[in-house]
């Protein structure tokens, strides 16, 4: 190991905690969505069963809670091992077949999806927002632009905690003994 190798580890490792730092958060800060899209629905109920009246606005504001739950909730469900995973194998795995195999999937599959998802939503976005785009329903949300940005923000977020879990494997790979 040369004498600039530990600086550059030690600079990937606090790129790494501060990017899990943020995952992190903003994950248990997403989790109060499910709460209000809970209580939103009741109300949306409670208004439409009890009162014979309904509100567009409330259910589409459900659907933008549901939206950035799970498009903003993406990179927390990769960083806590939520995700969907194919483990038949994968749970029997060494840690550092694990690190192969969490290298070379974020690498090969993760990072570039993230950036097709982020290439092809750019002009889509960037239309809705030219035009402001709004609902087409009377008494919507005015704000469909902010919702269809959740598309390249998922993928950014999503690849910055995919470039996380990579540099956490090359870690475990480079920096760690054979077993």
């Amino acid at each position: 190991m040369t004498n600039w190798a530990p600086s550059i580890r030690a600079g990937l490792a606090t790129f790494v905690t501060a990017v899990d730092r943020f995952t992190l958060t903003s994950g248990r800060l997403l989790a109060w969505c499910a709460l209000a899209m809970a209580l939103l629905t009741t109300a949306v109920v409670i208004l439409r069963y009890g009162f014979a009246t309904g509100s567009i606005a409330l259910q589409e504001a459900i659907t933008y809670l549901h939206g950035a739950l799970f498009m903003l909730g993406t990179a927390y469900a990769l960083k806590t091992g939520a995700h969907v995973r194919v483990d038949i194998f994968y749970r029997d795995f060494s840690s550092r077949q694990q690190a192969w195999v969490n290298a070379l999937g974020g690498i090969l599959f993760l990072l570039p999806l993230c950036a097709l998802i982020l290439f092809i939503s750019l002009n889509y976005v960037a239309e809705a927002w030219r035009i402001r785009e709004s609902s087409p329903e009377p008494g919507g949300i005015p704000y469909l632009y902010l919702l269809k940005t959740l598309l390249p923000l998922m993928a950014a977020n999503l690849a910055l905690a995919g470039i996380a879990d990579v540099l956490r494997s090359a870690n475990e790979l480079v920096f760690r003994d054979p077993a």
